[in-house]
């Protein structure tokens, strides 16, 4: 095509599109990916019980105690990238003062598996803990992650019950011991802003 090596200035808006045209199924052919596997789409609605706000109460473990402490919060969460994931805004009120924090969750259809990273409101710049990883059977959600604490390694699971139209759990556990046992260290009952 002898125009393209012209200035498009000196090109007509007829020769210009007609340009784009041409060019535009070859790109959108380079651009589109190639499946490798089938996609599994089974559990890509797992987390839409969630859309909406929250009135969240909370209990953590003191660490190295078996004193719990409790408090309130909010949260809300929208779906993101067309439903694929979702995103959580959170607000704590703890009693040492009130922060933000966000979950991002990502649905990946090759796996069948959601990932769910954390985000500290308290260190927006600090790493990103690895996500836990997992899924709903029977309408109880599992997930789970190596991580260390303290420079030891440890197991991380977060499990969702009592899920319904007003009411949902969380909860996160830590193993010491690859997961043989577990110690739960904050549950987060939540209840639907009407």
């Amino acid at each position: 095509m002898l125009f393209l090596n012209r200035s498009p200035k000196t090109l007509s808006p007829a020769l210009m599109i007609a340009a784009l045209l041409v060019a535009l199924p070859t790109r959108a052919a380079q651009d589109a990916p190639t499946p490798t596997m089938a996609e599994n789409l089974a559990g890509v609605h797992d987390f839409d019980f969630l859309f909406g706000d929250w009135k969240v109460h909370h209990r953590t473990l003191r660490a190295g105690t078996t004193t719990w402490v409790e408090f309130e919060g909010t949260s809300s969460t929208r779906p993101v990238m067309g439903g694929a994931g979702n995103l959580e805004d959170n607000v704590l009120y703890r009693p040492s003062g009130t922060y933000r924090a966000a979950a991002l969750r990502a649905y990946d259809p090759a796996t069948g598996q959601w990932a769910i990273w954390w985000c500290d409101g308290r260190m927006p710049h600090g790493p990103i803990d690895p996500p836990v990883k997992g899924g709903f059977e029977k309408g109880v959600g599992r997930f789970y992650s190596d991580d260390t604490l303290n420079g030891q390694p440890i197991r991380v699971r977060y499990i969702w019950t009592v899920i319904a139209a007003d009411s949902a759990r969380w909860e996160q556990a830590y193993s010491k011991d690859a997961g043989q046992t577990w110690e739960t260290n904050w549950t987060m009952d939540f209840t639907r802003v009407k």
